[in-house]
């Protein structure tokens, strides 16, 4: 049997009507590389299990009793992954082009810690899914940790080169499995959001880079809304507490604080 290059980690939770889609499209652009699916199971209520059952025999489907958030979902099913490579891909995703490229460029770039690819929405329209790591003046503000060139603003991008970034969306993060067990996996304290700017962190306390490359692209069925801006604000204050000095911990909290209590009362006037 071939070595696996490649284990793709889905966490799902309550994913059906995503999933059968999402598995086709990776066996769609992975046949040049020898890979392996699993998908670890944060206790849905819906068909997920029936559907993995019925339609992808071969894929390793971990079923937890219980919800146990996204960074220790994935470092559980890390645990039972045996590629070179790891590439945690979000449940609602669909893969459009082969993934050759991309392993390459890890192979040959020992210095890259992880990578992203270009993200699109549901209509095809490009999404951001990098960005800058926070500095605590900036917190009042989430969208001050984008990128603000064109490039990054518009998503068209002049050549095919990959860019240095601080961090990469973990709806698709592609990293070196010895490099994910050098900086012990995700930081389980996070439930979901920000472990992936955690993680690419902690990359760097390792001397590897981030980058992200705009060649290739996925789409994410993603949507916004007030419980995922509350989570995004939470993760931030957990990151101060873990990156930053006494005092750029405080100035962080209390921009992070502002933020929300301005939302808050925003959508309460409104």
């Amino acid at each position: 049997m071939a070595k696996i290059k490649l284990s793709i980690i889905i966490i799902n939770y309550n994913g059906e009507e995503y999933l059968k889609s999402c598995i086709e499209s990776i066996y769609s652009n992975c046949n040049s590389i020898t890979f392996e699916i699993i998908i670890f199971d944060n206790n849905s209520i819906d068909n997920s299990a029936d559907l993995i059952g019925q339609y992808f025999s071969e894929v390793k489907f971990i079923k937890h009793d219980k919800n146990i958030g996204f960074a220790k979902g994935n470092n559980k099913a890390v645990k039972s992954a045996k590629g070179e490579f790891i590439l945690l891909l979000n449940n609602d995703t669909i893969l459009t082009e082969d993934l050759f490229g991309i392993i390459k460029i890890l192979e040959k770039n020992n210095n890259i810690g992880a990578l992203g690819i270009k993200m699109l929405d549901k209509k095809k329209n490009y999404a951001p899914s990098v960005g800058k790591f926070p500095k605590p003046f900036k917190l009042w503000r989430i969208s001050n940790l984008n990128y603000r060139s064109n490039e990054f603003k518009t998503g068209k991008f002049k050549d095919d080169n990959f860019f240095k970034v601080d961090w990469v969306s973990g709806a698709f993060l592609l990293t070196k499995k010895s490099y994910w067990d050098k900086v012990k996996g995700l930081d389980e304290d996070y439930f979901m959001y920000v472990e992936d700017v955690d993680y690419c962190k902690k990359l760097t306390y390792i001397n590897k880079i981030t980058v992200f490359v705009p060649s290739i692209s996925f789409i994410h069925f993603i949507g916004f809304n007030a419980k995922r801006e509350a989570r995004l604000i939470k993760g931030y204050f957990l990151y101060a507490s873990k990156h930053f000095n006494k005092f750029e911990e405080l100035i962080a909290k209390l921009c992070l604080y502002s933020n929300y209590a301005f939302k808050k009362a925003f959508k309460s006037i409104h």
